[in-house]
C-alpha cells in the first residue's frame, strides 16, 4: 500500500525522515534506512537540509525505490529555477518517485556556503502549481509533455506559530494549489496542537503532526530561542535535564511517543524526524500505540 492509498483509506500513518550525507560515505544512511524499512509507510529525504551542502534527495530518493523503501522527495525551491524544478520533477516520476513535499527553503546564509546567490524562482504554492500543471501534460511556458508525470503532492505548516492566521492563510493556498497531504513542524504542545486543528478543520486533506525527538535539555532550549514556531514547555526539557546521557534516547522516545500518543486522535498522522535516531523509532511507535 503507497502513502497516498494508506491516507486515502483513513488509517493514522507514520512516516519518517533521513538527511543525505555530506559526502559519499552512506553507509550510516543506509543504515537509517534499514532501521525504518517496514516500520513507517515513507521516508522524506531532505534536499540539501539547513542550506548544507550534502548528496542530492533525488539520487537517494531513486535509490530508495530500487530498495523497495517509499520515499518522499522534499524539494526546495532555494537552489533550482523553473526549469530546473520542472526537469527535477520529471526524472522524479522517471525514476518511480511519486511523493513530493514542496518547500521553498532555507536561506544561504544559513548553511555552509553563505555566499551561494540563492534562485527562490519559485515558492512552495508555486511549485505546487507547477505539480499541478505538469500532471496536465503541460509546462510552465504551456508547452506540451510527451507523457504526463502524477504525484502525490505534500506542504508544510507550522501549527505552533504566533501569529498563527499567517500559517493558516498559507495552508489555505497551498491545498488550493494542489496539496494533497500536510506534514507539519516540530510541536510539542498537544494542547497548542489541538487549537490549531479545530481552526483547520475546513482544510479536507490529511494532516501528519511533526515530531522531533529531543536529544537533550540543550537541544531543547536552543530549539525554544532559535526556530520560530516552536515553543517546547518546561517540564519537558526539565525531563531530558534529568535524564542520564545514557538514558537519553529512551527518555526522548519516551516523551515522542507519548506526545503521538496525545495527538493521534487529532489528525491522521505523524512524521518523526528522528534526527539520526533512527533506531529510537520502532519504541516511539510501540510507546504511542500506532
Amino acid at each position: 500500500m503507497s502513502l497516498r492509498e494508506a491516507l486515502d483509506s483513513g488509517q493514522f500513518v507514520v512516516t519518517g525522515e533521513i538527511g543525505p550525507p555530506k559526502g559519499l560515505d552512506t553507509h550510516e544512511m543506509m543504515e537509517e534506512l534499514e532501521d525504518l524499512k517496514g516500520i513507517v509507510q515513507a521516508v522524506n529525504v531532505t534536499d540539501i537540509q539547513s542550506s548544507v551542502m550534502r548528496l542530492g534527495a533525488l539520487a537517494v530518493c531513486g535509490k530508495m525505490v530500487q530498495m523497495g523503501i517509499e520515499p518522499v522527495f522534499q524539494m526546495t525551491c532555494r537552489d533550482r529555477n523553473r526549469l530546473a524544478l520542472q526537469s527535477d520533477l520529471l526524472s522524479a516520476a522517471w525514476l518511480g518517485i511519486e511523493n513530493v513535499l514542496a518547500l521553498t527553503g532555507d536561506y544561504t546564509t544559513l548553511g555552509d556556503h553563505p555566499g551561494a546567490k540563492p534562485v527562490y524562482d519559485l515558492d512552495s504554492t508555486t511549485l505546487l502549481q507547477t505539480i499541478t500543471t505538469l500532471e496536465g501534460g503541460k509546462d510552465l511556458s504551456g508547452n506540451d509533455l510527451a507523457g504526463a508525470p502524477k504525484f502525490f503532492k505534500g506542504a508544510v505548516v507550522t501549527p505552533c506559530a504566533d501569529p498563527i492566521e499567517p500559517q493558516i492563510i498559507k495552508l489555505e493556498k497551498k491545498v488550493e494549489a494542489g496539496a494533497q497531504f500536510i506534514q507539519t513542524q516540530a510541536v510539542y504542545d498537544p494542547a497548542q496542537f489541538e487549537a490549531f486543528m479545530k481552526r483547520v478543520a475546513h482544510i479536507k486533506v490529511p494532516i501528519l503532526v511533526g515530531i522531533v525527538p529531543l536529544k537533550s535539555a540543550g537541544m531543547a532550549r536552543f530549539m525554544n530561542q532559535n526556530v520560530a514556531g516552536i515553543t517546547i514547555p518546561d517540564p519537558l526539557i526539565q525531563q531530558m535535564k534529568e535524564a542520564k546521557k545514557d538514558d537519553r534516547m529512551k527518555v526522548s522516545a519516551e516523551i515522542a511517543g507519548r506526545l503521538i500518543k496525545d495527538m493521534k486522535g487529532m489528525c491522521q498522522g505523524a512524521h518523526l524526524m528522528p534526527l539520526g535516531w533512527t533506531r529510537m523509532v520502532k519504541d516511539v511507535l510501540q510507546i504511542a500505540e500506532v
